[in-house]
């Protein structure tokens, strides 16, 4: 049995395969870390001790 043509029509496919995993990788991994730092963002507006004074007429965390 001769190899060669097995691989040369497998390697493109394994190739193309990695590329889209790299790819994916990269955005999942991206939107972890702006979760994140939405998160932390929104943690840190929503510290009462963040604020200015004068900011409480305007809080949202009174009703």
């Amino acid at each position: 049995m001769d190899w060669v043509p097995i691989l040369a029509g497998l390697i493109p496919s394994i190739g193309v395969g990695l590329l889209f995993w790299y790819a994916m990788r990269a955005v999942v991994r991206a939107d972890r870390h702006e979760r994140a730092a939405l998160a932390h963002s929104d943690d840190a507006a929503d510290d009462p001790a963040g604020e200015t004074p004068g900011d409480e007429e305007h809080s949202p965390h009174q009703g």
